[in-house]
This record gives C-alpha cells, sequence and structure tokens, in this order.
C-alpha cells in the first residue's frame, strides 16, 4: 500500500532525540491537543510546531497538525504534513485521512480517492472507511444533464411568495423577495430559474474585466464573501442601504458555500444584478465552482430547496460565466483572491482571459480567485494549495506597471473584517462576520467616494439567524472534520 499512495520526497534519516526531549514533546503536543479540542486551531499549530521542532521523529505531530491546518483552510500545509507523517510511517492511516481531506478540499478529487482506496484497502472491514470510499467514488462520476424546465412549470395558486411579472424583475418583486427569504418561504422554482437564465444572458455578454466609473457625487460600495450568510447581508443593506440606481454595490465573490442560506443570498444578488445591471457587480471567487459546491453546501442545499440536479448546473454554468475582477475608475483593481503567480501580467491580460469553465489550478484565473498577501517580499508557495502568496513588492510592481492606485481582494477571514496590507496598497475585504457561526470576526465593508476613491471602512457584528446551522448541506464526506 505504501509504494501505492507514497507522492512526496523521501524524509531526511530519523534525527536522534534522548528520552529527556522524547518526553517534553509529548507535554508540549498535549498542550496542543488541549487547543485543539476548544477550537483554537492558531494556537494549536503553534505547538505542535514546537513538538515537531522537539522531536521531528514521530508522525502523530505532523498528523495533527495538518489536521489543524485543515480546519484553517491551509490546504496546501495540510498536504506537505500528511505527506511527512507517511514518510515518517507508511501505515499512519490518519495521514491518508488528511491527505485525502486536504486534496479533496482543493478539488483533487482523483488524489482523494487514492487515499480513501488505500485505507479501505488497509481496513476492508472498517465500514467507515469503505463507505467513504463508495460515496466519492460517486462524486468523481458527475455528469451534466440540463434540460429545458421552464414551460412545464406552473406556479400554484396556493403560492403566497413574490411573483416576476412577465419575467421581469422589478423593485416591488425585490422587496417582497427579501421579506419572502428573511421569513424563511422559498421563491417559486419557476421564478428561480427566470432570474437564473436572465442572469446567465447578462454575464455571457460581460468582458472578464468590467470597468467601473464612480461619479464624483456617488458612494460606492465594495463587500467581500458573504458565504450563504443571508441574514448578514440584510443587515448590510440595514446599515448602507438597499442596492439602487443611487447607492451601488459590488459583491466580491464566494457569494455561496459553508453557510446554509446561500440559494437565498445568490437569487437576491442576481435579482439586484438584473434590476440594476449597471450599478450593481458581482465578482466570481473560489467558492463559485463546482468542485467546492460540491464539497461545502451549495450543491446540497440547491438539491434540498429545488429537488434534482439541473439547477445545480445551471448554477455551474452562470457561475463559468462570472466576471473574474472590476478596475474602478480606471485606478483599483479588485479581484477575490490576489495577483499573480509572475510578473508581467496587465489589465489587457485580465480583459483577454478565457473564463468559461472551471477555475484552473494554475495560472492568472487561478491566481485572481485563490491567491493571498504575504508580509515579506516576493512570492513563496502558497499556504492553500493553490494560487501564491504575494508579497508588497509584487504588489508594487503590478500597481506601477498597470497606473493603479491600489488593489482590494477578498478571501481571508479577517478579526476586523478588514485588513490594510503592503502600505496601504493591498486591502482585504471580508463580509461574512462570525464565520461559519464559530469564528467570532466582525464582518466589513468599504465605501468610496468618486470625489478621492479613497477607501473607508464599516464593521459590523453578527445577527441571528434561524437554526440552521453553517454547513447543513455539506458532502457527508467532510463529517472527518468534525
Amino acid at each position: 500500500m505504501a509504494d501505492e499512495v507514497s507522492n512526496g520526497p523521501d524524509m531526511p534519516a530519523a534525527t536522534t532525540v534522548n528520552e529527556q526531549a522524547i518526553e517534553q514533546a509529548e507535554r508540549v503536543k498535549e498542550t496542543a491537543n488541549e487547543y485543539f479540542k476548544n477550537q483554537n486551531y492558531d494556537e494549536a499549530i503553534k505547538f505542535y510546531t514546537q513538538a515537531i521542532e522537539i522531536n521531528p521523529n514521530v508522525a502523530a505531530y505532523y498528523g495533527n497538525r495538518s489536521f489543524a491546518y485543515i480546519k484553517t483552510e491551509c490546504f496546501g500545509y495540510a498536504l506537505e504534513d500528511a505527506n511527512k507523517a507517511l514518510q515518517l510511517d507508511r501505515a499512519f492511516l490518519k495521514a491518508y485521512y488528511r491527505r485525502a481531506c486536504a486534496n479533496m478540499a482543493l478539488g483533487k478529487f482523483k488524489l482523494a480517492l487514492k487515499d480513501f482506496e488505500a485505507v479501505h484497502k488497509a481496513r476492508p472491514n472498517d465500514k467507515d472507511a469503505k463507505n467513504k470510499y463508495k460515496e466519492y467514488s460517486k462524486k468523481t462520476d458527475l455528469a451534466l444533464d440540463i434540460e429545458s424546465t421552464l414551460d412545464a412549470l406552473r406556479v400554484p395558486p396556493e403560492y403566497d411568495g413574490p411573483h416576476l411579472i412577465n419575467g421581469q424583475v422589478t423593485e416591488e418583486f425585490m422587496e417582497d423577495l427579501l421579506i419572502a427569504f428573511r421569513d424563511c418561504k422559498k421563491l417559486h422554482q419557476k421564478y428561480a430559474y427566470q432570474i437564473m437564465i436572465a442572469a446567465k444572458k447578462y454575464f455571457q455578454a460581460q468582458p472578464s474585466l468590467v470597468d467601473i466609473s464612480v461619479p464624483e457625487e456617488t458612494k460606492f460600495t465594495v463587500c467581500g464573501d458573504i458565504h450563504g450568510q443571508f441574514y448578514d447581508l440584510l443587515n448590510i443593506f440595514e446599515l448602507n442601504g438597499r442596492p439602487s440606481a443611487d447607492n451601488p454595490y459590488l459583491f466580491n465573490g464566494d457569494f455561496v458555500d459553508r453557510g446554509s442560506f446561500s440559494v437565498e443570498c445568490i437569487l437576491t444578488l442576481f435579482g439586484y444584478k438584473l434590476l440594476y445591471p449597471e450599478r450593481f457587480y458581482m465578482s466570481r471567487g473560489n467558492h463559485e465552482s463546482v468542485n467546492m459546491n460540491q464539497m461545502y453546501g451549495f450543491e446540497g442545499e440547491v438539491k434540498s430547496k429545488y429537488a434534482g440536479s439541473r439547477m445545480v448546473d445551471l448554477y455551474t454554468e452562470i457561475f463559468n460565466w462570472l466576471p473574474l475582477c472590476h478596475c474602478i475608475e480606471n485606478k483599483i483593481l479588485v479581484m477575490h483572491g490576489g495577483l499573480f503567480s509572475e510578473d508581467g501580467v496587465t489589465l489587457q491580460t485580465l480583459r483577454n482571459l478565457e473564463r468559461n469553465r472551471q477555475p484552473p489550478d494554475s495560472g492568472a484565473m487561478c491566481d485572481l480567485l485563490w491567491s493571498d498577501p504575504q508580509p515579506q517580499l516576493g512570492r513563496s508557495s502558497s499556504k492553500r494549495g493553490v494560487g501564491t502568496q504575494f508579497g508588497p513588492d509584487v504588489t508594487k510592481r503590478f500597481l506601477k506597471e498597470n497606473n493603479l492606485d491600489y488593489v482590494i481582494r477578498s478571501h481571508e477571514v479577517k478579526h476586523e473584517g478588514y485588513e490594510v496590507m503592503h502600505d496601504g496598497k493591498c486591502i482585504t475585504i471580508f463580509s461574512a462576520p462570525n464565520y461559519c457561526d464559530t469564528m467570532g470576526n466582525k464582518g466589513a465593508f468599504i465605501t468610496l467616494s468618486g470625489e478621492d476613491l479613497k477607501p473607508n471602512f464599516t464593521t459590523f457584528e453578527a445577527v441571528p439567524h434561524p437554526k440552521v446551522k453553517p454547513m447543513a448541506y455539506a458532502n457527508p464526506l467532510l463529517s472527518m472534520l468534525s
């Protein structure tokens, strides 16, 4: 089995460690375990790292740190640790689970399946391993099956939700829609399809990089990740006003997954896009993709609220057409992830990107959706295992080459809901407070004045929502994380 699944470099020979150091490392590991049990994963990582530094010969230390990295969504680091654990002990089955989980989160289904298969072969009588292998085998065989449904759908007389008139979104419809969603009612399937089909047609006609003009007297708002937290989305509108011709918005990706009201979020955002097409903007995030939606809840939520797979497939087609980035007044580039794995990328490069596809594992499109800033100079391998980490010098060169003032991106939870890095030239905005009901972070949004384009930050706390837990619709395979 070891030869079949090994995919990392060989570890150096075991380091000689005396008995006193072995005992000290075990005590540090136990401290790390306590932090992990209390969901303080950053501290757990810190102490697992200390244990590894004292005694680097124990596979379980790497396996435990890999699990903590998975919890903090540092899937690239999780893969490295799982590989190290397996190089130390080829029979350490938990490491196969950790590696499978990290690959699964990155959408590398075949690699994940290979590890599940290895565990299943090693423990053929283990029901959990057997079930995960069977379930995941099914997930790798998904096929699209889009059919026309509108003509066959009828809205019953007893339906008491909002109605589209002649398929058109109006201000009245959006008001009724927000109230219905707030009260846990469902938009009729026919109307949902009509909104989706109209949104797809609109996004298909958009370029990969959309230019935005902000008149001097206008306020413009940029929001980060929403992640299915509909009631916090409503709160943004309460704090900052509903979208309108005079109150434009840009939502910067990751509208769905994690939170269990993703359907409500995405239909609301699509509705406003159709109502104010030139004053309401949406960028694609890394979670607007098949792999993420299969794992983190959106696919399961859509199938639960609107039976069948056809709507899921239509969402996929729409997500493939979402713009990848926006440029405000030729001075501010806004993307979900970040900058690029190599120099020389220009705005024209971004305008020319072919986006009607699932995100690739490398290149400019991948970086726009997945990359993160780092405080040190240069570039380094991504902690996520996809995209790159870029330093202040990379940001400075990119801005100078493209005559830009700064970049706005999202993609990362921040305690205050935002973070300013790289001498003020790289801003992160995250709009899902108390992410997954566990992180305790604030949400934030940015408002810009057309007069000077300086960013102003508004932070806010999470608001109550109905008793549906986050990840309620996530793939059962993710239960290994709990």
